[in-house]
């Protein structure tokens, strides 16, 4: 058993929380729009053919806004395609994921259907096979309150008022030799400069995203960062970072160490986007949206990935239905402390994805839809975050990474609000349990103990199937208490924690 001494002080504050950390991400793949969110044929199905079984999920997932309609998807998109009347919208081959895209839902349906999950939208416009025509196409259409030919066809397709969409990305992971048009650092700077300035002369009150290296494993990453800002820097509020973890050859260890590597990421970003700051003589401070992440067992998907024939092309395959298990759901929760930790430049997030793609909620066709492990930790801590985000010093020891060196057992950051104060913690350890011991007297007068979430299970390979869908669940930490102006709780080896004292 490890004691671990730590405190929470709401000086030590990091920055005040955007609520757009806790985004999510809808793509055109698999079975995540089609028998994920639309199944029409399903008993719980509403007048739009939307499951509501999945919109309740989603309510208590508590998304903020979610990034729409791709992913790779986008680079390949008409947006045209999705709206007007669905028996006239042309079906079409999407070579992203060769599935074959019925456009039966598309700007207008998933608009009504984030009205009832009570979340905003974010667009993504392709940069891939269309350019700046396309974008500024699509935002007239979307945003534009003035009478013209795009603002009577969004009328006469039933929403006479602008969607007012506040965040746009720039293409999607265009450093990528998957991504069709993807191109080099100088081309698709430039791309991104013409088409932010137009979207900008369009609609000034937007916050415009760019794309960022696809991820940190990237040869150009870094300098492509440098050389898209330097193109871009006056032209956008954002530029995006791409991570996914998965645990490699059953070393649980060295996977419990995947957030020290999203804080790396997270900083060697904001180095850079400072650097280009500095050479430009700018005291402009370019925000981060970490607009994908999540554990994705990316291997297993190559090796079983189905090889379609040229003429085979599928409607909603089941593709990336990843079964997470509760070892996945605390290295999760790690991240989910890391993204606040930096929420001073993390100024948006977005779970990839939502709908049985690398999902928190899953889905039978005409079945049940249920929680996965790594459900939890999300909607716990979107709905116990506060205000603002505090530090919490914490000494616990540190454990031995291959990859890393010497990373801390312990790992936690509180939320701070009027009412109270919230504590996310991680025990990293395998073998040792954790004695905490949190000083918050900095807050004056009593704090009591109102609610604590444990997530832990001896066989951390367990995980919620069809079969089995409560199996891992979340459970409040016994013995945990607040005396003496401190809160005393245990944490088992491989755990993930939550606590509210108000």
């Amino acid at each position: 058993m490890t004691i671990t001494h730590g405190q929470i002080d709401p000086r030590d504050e990091i920055a005040a929380i955007d609520r757009r950390l806790f985004g999510g991400f809808v793509e055109h793949l698999g079975r995540h729009i089609y028998d994920g969110i639309f199944e029409p044929g399903h008993e719980t199905a509403d007048a739009e053919g939307f499951r509501s079984d999945v919109i309740e999920l989603v309510r208590e997932l508590g998304v903020s806004t979610i990034r729409y309609p791709g992913g790779n998807f986008v680079s390949g998109y008409r947006w045209e395609d999705g709206i007007g009347p669905k028996d006239q919208r042309p079906r079409r081959l999407d070579l992203a994921w060769h599935a074959t895209e019925t456009n039966q839902i598309g700007l207008h349906e998933f608009q009504n259907w984030l009205d009832k999950v009570g979340s905003d939208l974010m667009l993504a416009v392709n940069l891939g096979t269309r350019g700046t025509e396309g974008a500024l196409d699509l935002l007239e259409y979307a945003n534009t309150s003035v009478r013209t030919a795009r603002t009577d066809e969004r009328a006469a397709n039933g929403h006479a008022e602008p969607f007012a969409v506040k965040m746009w990305c720039l293409g999607n992971e265009m450093d990528g030799w998957w991504q069709l048009g993807h191109r080099n650092a100088e081309d698709y700077g430039k791309l991104a400069s013409r088409t932010a300035k137009g979207m900008r002369q369009l609609d000034p009150s937007i916050e415009l995203v760019v794309c960022g290296s696809s991820g940190r494993s990237m040869p150009t990453f870094g300098s492509w960062e440098r050389t898209v800002l330097e193109h871009t820097f006056d032209d956008v509020d954002f530029i995006s970072c791409h991570a996914y973890y998965q645990e490699r050859d059953g070393d649980a260890q060295e996977f419990l160490a995947s957030a020290v590597d999203m804080a790396r990421f997270i900083d060697s970003v904001v180095a850079t986007a400072d650097h280009v700051a500095a050479v430009k003589k700018s005291d402009k401070r370019i925000m981060l949206s970490f607009d994908e992440w999540n554990v994705w067992y990316l291997s297993k998907w190559e090796e079983q990935a189905v090889a379609y024939g040229p003429d085979e092309w599928p409607v909603a395959p089941r593709q990336l239905e990843d079964q997470y298990h509760a070892l996945d759901a605390v290295v999760f929760g790690d991240l989910l402390i890391t993204l606040l930790q930096h929420a001073d430049r993390v100024r948006s997030a977005s779970l990839a994805q939502l709908v049985n793609v690398i999902a928190p909620i899953m889905t039978e066709p005409g079945g049940i839809a249920w929680r996965q492990t790594t459900f939890f930790p999300f909607s716990i801590t979107s709905r116990l975050a506060g205000e603002r985000a505090v530090r919490v010093a914490v000494d616990a020891g540190t454990f031995t990474s291959a990859q890393f060196g010497d990373v801390a057992n312990v790992n936690a950051v509180a939320t701070v609000d009027a009412e109270g104060v919230s504590l996310f913690v991680v025990n990293r350890s395998t073998t040792d349990a954790v004695d905490l011991r949190i000083d918050v007297s900095e807050f004056g007068g009593e704090l009591a103990l109102v609610e604590s979430h444990l997530l832990h299970e001896e066989d951390r390979y367990a995980a919620n199937t069809l079969a089995d869908p409560e199996r891992v669940g979340v459970r409040r930490v016994e013995g945990a208490q607040v005396r003496a102006s401190a809160l005393a709780a245990t944490l088992p080896p491989i755990s993930w924690a939550a606590f509210r004292l108000a």
